[in-house]
């Protein structure tokens, strides 16, 4: 027996709007005190020097700077460099 019905309604049937998650400011650019780096689910990117994680993984600066991201043990890092 089939487990969907035959030309019903379709399972999510309201259309949510997206979180406006990821890397906001890339590598290189310069950043401000207290600008968003990243907005992302759980630590895919972990801070670094001048950088600081809030309680929902969003990554913002605590300098004024040029934003690096670069790898460490097979682990994503993000700190702010001074210009």
């Amino acid at each position: 027996m089939a487990h969907t019905k035959s030309q019903g309604k379709t399972a999510q049937k309201s259309v949510r709007p997206g979180k406006r998650r990821g890397v906001k400011i890339s590598g290189g650019q310069k950043i401000d005190i207290g600008q968003i780096i990243v907005r992302q689910v759980g630590s895919k990117f972990r801070p670094g020097k001048g950088v600081k994680q809030g309680k929902d993984f969003t990554l913002y600066s605590m300098r004024p700077g040029v934003v690096k991201f670069y790898k460490q043990h097979d682990k994503s890092f993000v700190s702010v460099v001074s210009a």
